[in-house]
């Protein structure tokens, strides 16, 4: 298994960010430009086990995959989402995105990515593997968040 962390600093509000991600699909595109799907299939009280049907667009082709959420914290000072899912049938995927109240107008954001082959011959793939899409993915909510704040 690959696992990627990048951690920024965003000069917006913990509220304000987290609307990228626990928030409308419009809010999700601005970070997340290649999904053009997420409907709730199972929603549950607490949010964890909760389950969303998510489309992704890559190239002229769109792709169907459960995401599951396994972690969700809501604090005023602290937020939390880890959600996972498996892409077509080769990686098991999860993503948690996390977010520290600095102050007012401050938030600490730190992205971590996993990346767990699930066929043998899928593994030397995942050799070649970088931290790219994640340095992108921080790169993009800071830049999102700052200019929209």
């Amino acid at each position: 298994m690959k696992q990627w962390t990048k951690e920024i600093e965003i000069d917006a509000s913990i509220e304000h960010v987290w609307k990228y991600f626990d928030g409308s699909l419009e809010n999700m595109q601005k970070i997340m430009p290649q999904v053009v799907g997420n409907e709730p299939v199972k929603i549950v009280d607490g949010m964890v086990g909760s389950i969303y049907l998510q489309k992704y667009k890559e190239g002229k082709r769109v792709m169907e995959y459960d995401v599951e959420t396994l972690e969700y914290i809501d604090s005023m000072n602290e937020k939390n989402l880890k959600i996972g899912f498996t892409l077509a049938n080769m990686f098991d995927i999860t993503a948690r995105f996390e977010l520290v109240k600095l102050d007012d107008h401050k938030t600490s954001f730190k992205y971590t990515a996993t990346n767990r082959p699930l066929k043998w011959f899928m593994k030397l793939f995942s050799l070649f593997a970088t931290d790219k899409v994640v340095v992108e993915s921080v790169q993009r909510v800071k830049k999102v968040a700052e200019s929209e704040n």
